[in-house]
């Protein structure tokens, strides 16, 4: 067993380090003429039939989901389930699981290491989650209880497999269900051996299997050893994964009931003993499990993650946006037929002036309601629906592009820098210089502190000065380059210039793997 040590578990190094990862959210597959001939027979062929007999047995698991739970309280389904009950439906929900799969092409599945007892480990945390063919991992770990959205109770059939599953439902339309949730999973696993194991995909998204995206702390909290669980995929050609771009549900369902055979490596590691430090700290306890299944793996370990629907990287010590939403809201705009740069923005610097979704349209001269509410939500908006349009006056010169960096950066600071009660001079404080940052690059509004604190030190003030600001955003050799690559003009009225993709050397990814190079306009 893997024994923790205050010593050996300290958390990781912020400074900037080696390299950064491959983007973990984008999986590009690459096909010969030779492969897509094969596809498009064995798709022809094959895919249908393993399709439609993979979806009767779906729905022969719900008579046995339903039996296990018929006639059941509330209150008994509070625990768990034994008996007969527990007998026949969770042995036939197992083996016609495995059935399914198996009409899906996952022929085999192989099992290294021992699974620990639920007394050893009451948690079971599964990686790299690159797919939705990654439940196939709870058939050799006997179909242990799992955390699930409780939206999808409302879904056919997997409804009925939750409800026999037990599983532990989380709504994103209540805030105080995730309190709920850690009260559950931190009963389950301190219950001695009473509940069988709780499984998470600490990840909390599906990547590439390139790269460990960061671990939620969820499956940590309640301070109990947990057992890493090892997901592979050790196909000849990767048509699994499921990542925020690459092929959609329907193009891996096909591709992959395509293929003759895929295999499931599934490896139990040691179970992982938290010393008294990790069981105090999720979050520390999550980092360092994630750093000993990284390695298991031969990948890299990462801060990315998902916040809200956009998947962030980290590039040097401050998480951006993949792909900033300015960029999405300079399409909404072109398509509506306005040019940013036509629009008197009207903003003072240094003073807030809150308009609604009203004004807003009056302002940029918009008439479609659709439109409106569309470019209106890419703001962040106050508990009254109210936008700062000082945010709107820096969106709009940013997409205008009729502005040098220097001419834009400096835009920024006066919209957003505070007077100072003595002296003539202006400072960009935190919370200024998180929602520049926020809009030019796509950071969460909590990313930049660190950062920010970072920059004032060598002063006496908690503000930054515009040299500050500008030595940061033009001249940095790591954020000078990200401001470059993310503030070239999406559109122009001489040239269209294409958005750097995920690849591209002019990048956000490439900028986290210290690749990149000065950005070239490039014409469709």
């Amino acid at each position: 067993m893997s024994q923790g040590s205050p010593g050996s578990r300290a958390p990781l190094d912020p400074t900037p380090g080696p390299p950064a990862p491959p983007n973990p959210f984008v999986h590009e597959l690459h096909l010969s003429r030779l492969q897509r001939l094969k596809f498009c027979l064995l798709g022809t062929l094959l895919a249908p039939i393993r399709v439609l007999l993979a979806f009767i047995v779906l729905f022969l698991l719900w008579p046995f989901a339903w039996l296990q739970v018929a006639g059941l309280t509330e209150e008994q389904l509070q625990e768990p389930i034994t008996g007969w009950r527990r007998t026949v439906c969770h042995n036939g929900v197992l083996s016609l699981s495995r059935l399914l799969f198996f009409l899906l092409g996952f022929l085999r599945i192989r099992v290294r290491g021992q699974r620990a007892s639920r007394l050893q480990a009451p948690v079971l945390v599964a990686a790299p989650h690159s797919t939705f063919f990654d439940p196939i991992v709870l058939l050799p770990c006997d179909l242990p209880k799992v955390v699930s959205r409780a939206e999808n109770l409302s879904v056919p059939v997997i409804g009925a497999l939750l409800r026999f599953n037990q599983a532990i439902l989380v709504s994103r339309h209540d805030p105080a269900s995730r309190r709920r949730v850690v009260e559950e999973v931190r009963r389950r696993a301190t219950s001695g051996g009473k509940w069988p194991q709780v499984l998470f995909f600490p990840e909390g998204t599906c990547s590439n299997k390139k790269a460990l995206l960061k671990f939620k702390p969820g499956a940590f909290i309640a301070g109990v050893p947990v057992q890493p669980v090892l997901i592979r995929y050790p196909n000849s050609l990767d048509t699994t994964s499921w990542a925020w771009r690459g092929p959609g549900v329907l193009k891996v369902l096909w591709l992959t009931a395509s293929q003759p055979c895929s295999i499931v490596d599934v490896e139990f590691l040691p179970v992982y003993q938290p010393c008294p430090e990790e069981s105090r700290d999720p979050t520390l306890y999550a980092n360092n499990v994630q750093r000993v299944m990284a390695q298991a793996l031969g990948i890299p370990a990462t801060e990315c993650e998902f916040v809200g629907s956009l998947p962030v990287i980290v590039v040097g010590r401050l998480k951006v946006a993949l792909e900033p939403r300015l960029w999405e809201l300079g399409k909404v705009l072109r398509k509506a037929g306005l040019s940013p740069g036509c629009v008197d923005a009207g903003a003072e610097p240094g003073r807030s002036r809150m308009v609604s979704q009203a004004e807003f349209a009056r302002q940029l001269q918009l008439s479609d309601p659709q439109t409106v509410a569309g470019a209106f939500s890419y703001f962040q908006q106050d508990a009254k629906g109210l936008v700062d349009f000082r945010n709107v006056a820096l969106a709009l010169a940013a997409l205008d592009g009729g502005r040098s960096l220097e001419e834009l950066t400096r835009l920024a600071f006066e919209l957003f820098a505070e007077e100072q009660a003595e002296g003539p001079s202006r400072l960009l404080y935190q919370d200024g210089f998180s929602t520049i940052l926020h809009l030019l690059l796509g950071s969460p509004l909590s990313a930049a502190t660190t950062l920010h604190a970072e920059l004032c030190q060598p002063g006496p003030s908690q503000g930054l000065s515009l040299c500050q600001f500008q030595n940061f955003s033009l001249h940095d050799p790591l954020y000078g380059k990200l401001f470059s690559t993310y503030l070239r003009p999406p559109h122009t009225p001489q040239n269209t210039s294409q958005i750097p993709n995920a690849s591209s050397p002019g990048s956000p990814t490439a900028l986290a793997n210290g690749t990149a190079q000065a950005p070239k306009q490039k014409g469709d």
